[in-house]
């Protein structure tokens, strides 16, 4: 009994933190073990990425269902609280790849700390909001089991034929299935989100320089998003311009 109580009374974050830390580590050391040391940590980057992207999508959908409450400025609930927890850990695990092995990619970790300021403002410092950071959330993770799948046989393909060949047959519709979300769905949640803060309805619980700290992280994200998928989608279209052209030279 007392072994029960200790454990429903410890904190969720630290225990989804060391959590993802043995993910990452069971990849790097036992999963990927045989792949070269380049590409390892990236690969370990997309185990624990895999381990948090449909799960939270999950969570993040059944803890916005069961919230008869759900608002823009409604109060979290404990649920979405546990919910929040876990993609902190999550960011702050991933967070920590990031300093290890590839310190100079700012961008990667201005993009963690901005979204950790966004989930723990919400989770810890103001308790109310989470309604639109969870749907955020799933907007941002649905893509995750697809995009991770691609990112991983990109790292191989230029070793493993069969990963060059997946990475060519998923790379059409991630990019589809990428650019509608991030770049259709979630401007259209994010302008719903704004004109509701900036009406002022939610000022009294959730306080303006949060608020509008949300919305230039989530601005600044989608900008970013929009941008890296319009430069895969060139780049894919000049390879296959290529292709073509040496087809045609071929024939003729």
């Amino acid at each position: 009994m007392e072994t029960l109580t200790l454990v429903h009374s410890l904190p969720n974050l630290p225990i989804f933190f060391f959590l993802f830390l043995a993910i990452y580590l069971v990849g790097y050391f036992v999963v990927f073990r045989n792949w070269s040391p380049k590409i390892r940590p990236e690969a370990s980057s997309c185990f624990i990425s895999l381990a948090h992207g449909t799960p939270a999508v999950v969570l993040a959908s059944f803890a916005l269902y069961a919230d008869s409450q759900r608002g823009f400025a409604a109060p979290n609930t404990a649920f979405q609280g546990l919910v929040l927890d876990y993609s902190i850990a999550y960011f702050l695990m991933d967070l920590c790849h990031y300093l290890v092995f590839f310190p100079s990619d700012i961008l990667f970790i201005g993009h963690h700390l901005a979204t950790l300021f966004v989930f723990v403002t919400c989770r810890y410092v103001v308790f109310h909001g989470s309604y639109a950071i969870l749907v955020l959330l799933v907007l941002a993770e649905v893509t995750s089991a697809f995009q991770n799948t691609w990112t991983l046989a990109g790292a191989l393909k230029s070793d493993v034929a069969t990963a060059a060949k997946v990475y060519e047959l998923l790379s059409p519709p991630f990019y589809a299935f990428y650019s509608v979300v991030r770049g259709f769905i979630g401007p259209l949640f994010m302008y719903k989100m704004g004109v509701f803060f900036l009406s002022g309805a939610a000022d009294h619980v959730i306080p303006r320089w949060v608020w509008v700290s949300w919305i230039f992280v989530v601005l600044s994200a989608i900008m970013v998003s929009i941008l890296w998928i319009s430069n895969l989608w060139a780049e894919l279209y000049r390879e296959r311009k290529t292709k073509l052209q040496k087809l045609e030279k071929k024939v003729s």
